[in-house]
């Protein structure tokens, strides 16, 4: 199993070194196909694994060598294969291979593919390398590792000024949260003498709990910006800028599941701080709502996306810190693969709009697009949680967790956003495919994707559909490792009325959708868009420029005056009078070197003299 697992992480690095090679070259196809060749050879190796550890087989766990050893600290380079690293890998290398594939497509007349194949693989290589770590260094490395390859490929059109200030925006606020998370990694080996995870969860339970509260919450904030939560959040939406193929990974199975994963497989830490767990429980309904709230009037089709992702994050995190450990992952799952659907085929969309991503300029093009147009009603019936689509299944266990642990507050909220998640998922795919053709009107001539595209997108919809029902036998699974979530007998009474009540509310959100944007052409829209709540979400609950106003102005502010009356004034000018010194001095005494033997004795005679005086003087304070 040892050789499956090597397979597993060091596959997509070698793609991503091979394409690297090639990165100043013409486009070559032959990049691709190794690249998404080494990419699926991933996936068949974590197959390969999760069916060991499904069939019974042991936790394969190496050590390939000793990394760290310095004093006390030992640190191994090591990587363990359990249940729910397992898990992640299947995820991450599925969702993988399906975006290498349609990038080939989707990239074929870019000037920067074989480079734009290189990152992709170093991102996957970097996610793999974080789920897989058995010690929480290890994790950080790929933790850094996604952030570097996000960078890249938010900013892969760097010539476009928008995408690499986007890409900087991301790396600098991942880098903000990352300092939380670098002092609860040095909070654990201050406190338990070691960073290896068999080795911390095993003396959690002796420790005392604000140590544990504080080593919670550093960790926390750093999953708060690979996960975009509130108030670490707007670099998701902003990310939009890179190719969608990046968005479809970063949004479905690496990047912005990182920090939900981190609570996971922490979970016997937090299971013994329920505070901060409902705190993350508290802050993620929020943050679903919030999310939620600005995704019904975005009419950029990819950041409507992304809103949906950031809510869907929030859902996770209810989950993971209320205790569900194993609800949270099984919703990271399902949620991978109608997310990826969704992006890849917006990215259909636009390739077929010229890129333009304006949804009011579509319209009807489910005439010329019939299979992309199926495929994200599929992905978008399983986002809204319709029977039997798997968001169904995932999002209302959910709901069942948040009402079960009497938390109806929490439950109210999710309740609400399972309704507008239904509706401005549904507004995007009547605004796009149905309806009048406004693409006529800017002068598009839509067309459907390479089929080869829609095949490699086909695996994300039937999984879409299906992932649902197989809830028992990944709860059987991924409890081997994670505890059980026991429900109270109370709830088995009105888990049909809570799934009644769900669907319910998501059925409405989508009928008010067909409604307002097929039989009235939008009205909502229209009318409400110079309302004052319209623009309040329309402008991100104006949080961007409270930032800007807050914090950026007065940075560049306190910079300008710190380089005008320090730098300048203090630190230039005395580098610069030193110069100035030395060479004035330079100038005056390049004499003595004239080669003039008058001079030369003069100038020596000068110096015997204060020699003498030096000598005398010296001799006089002696005595």
């Amino acid at each position: 199993m040892e050789l499956f697992l090597y397979t597993a992480l060091f596959a997509p690095l070698a793609g991503s070194l091979f394409a690297g090679i090639f990165g100043a070259s013409p486009k070559n196809i032959i990049t691709g196909l190794v690249t998404s060749s080494l990419i699926f050879l991933s996936f068949v190796s974590s197959l390969f694994l999760f069916v060991h550890l499904y069939n019974g087989g042991e936790i394969v766990h190496v050590e390939m060598m000793d990394w760290i050893m310095a004093g006390d600290l030992s640190v191994p380079f090591g990587f363990v294969v359990d249940n729910v690293s397992s898990t992640m890998m299947l995820v991450v290398t599925l969702v993988s291979t399906v975006v290498h594939i349609y990038s080939m497509g989707y990239m074929e007349h870019d000037k920067g593919f074989n480079r734009f194949f290189s990152y992709l693989s170093a991102f996957v290589f970097s996610m793999m390398v974080l789920v897989m770590s058995d010690n929480f260094l290890g994790l950080f490395i790929g933790w850094e590792g996604v952030g570097l390859c996000s960078w890249l490929l938010i900013g892969f059109w760097y010539h476009k000024e928008s995408a690499t200030w986007a890409a900087n925006e991301a790396f600098i606020m991942n880098r903000i949260a990352d300092l939380g998370m670098l002092i609860g990694i040095f909070l654990i080996y201050w406190n338990f003498g070691s960073l290896q995870y068999d080795e911390v969860f095993s003396q959690v339970a002796e420790t005392d709990t604000t140590i544990l509260t504080w080593i919670g919450i550093f960790l926390f904030i750093g999953a708060m910006g690979k996960s975009a939560q509130f108030p670490l959040h707007t670099w998701l939406a902003d990310a939009m800028e890179g190719p969608t193929p990046v968005s479809a990974l970063i949004h479905a199975a690496t990047m912005v599941t990182a920090g939900v994963y981190l609570v996971i497989r922490a979970n016997e830490l937090y299971s013994l701080i329920p505070e901060v767990g409902y705190f993350i429980a508290s802050l993620g309904a929020f943050v679903a709502f919030f999310a939620a709230t600005m995704a019904l009037v975005n009419r950029d089709i990819k950041r409507v996306i992304a809103y949906s992702t950031l809510s869907q994050l929030g859902y996770m995190f209810v989950a993971g810190g209320l205790g569900a450990y194993w609800i949270a992952l099984f919703h990271l799952a399902t949620h991978a693969f109608f997310k990826a659907l969704l992006f890849l085929g917006a990215g259909n969309v636009m390739h077929a709009m010229d890129d333009e991503l304006n949804i009011m300029k579509m319209g009807g093009m489910r005439k010329v697009m019939g299979w992309t147009a199926i495929l994200m009603i599929v992905a978008s019936l399983a986002l809204a949680g319709i029977y039997p689509f798997a968001g169904f299944f995932s999002k209302d266990k959910i709901l069942e967790v948040a009402f079960d642990s009497n938390h109806y507050i929490l439950w109210g909220v999710l309740w609400v956003t399972a309704g507008l998640t239904a509706f401005y998922s549904f507004r995007v795919v009547m605004l796009v495919f149905f309806g009048k053709e406004r693409y006529k009107d800017f002068g598009f001539h839509p067309h459907e994707a390479h089929k080869f595209m829609l095949w490699a997108m086909s695996p994300l919809a039937v999984l879409a559909i299906i992932a649902g029902f197989f809830e028992h036998q990944f709860y059987n699974f991924v409890t081997g490792v994670l505890p059980h979530y026991n429900f109270s007998e109370e709830i088995h009474h009105v888990v049909g009325q809570l799934i009644l009540v769900t669907t319910g509310i998501a059925l409405t959100g989508i009928g008010i959708a067909v409604f307002s944007n097929m039989y009235r052409e939008g009205v909502f829209s229209t009318v409400l868009q110079n309302n004052f709540i319209y623009r309040f979400l329309d402008n991100q609950w104006y949080i961007p420029k409270i930032y800007d106003e807050v914090f950026a102005k007065p940075y560049i502010e306190l910079s300008t005056l710190l380089w005008n009356r320090v730098d300048v004034k203090i630190v230039d000018a005395t580098v610069d009078g030193i110069a100035k010194f030395l060479h004035t001095t330079g100038e005056k005494t390049r004499g003595m070197q004239s080669g003039n033997l008058s001079h030369m004795l003069r100038w020596v005679v000068a110096g015997f003299t204060l020699l003498l005086v030096l000598a005398v003087v010296y001799t006089y304070y002696s005595i």
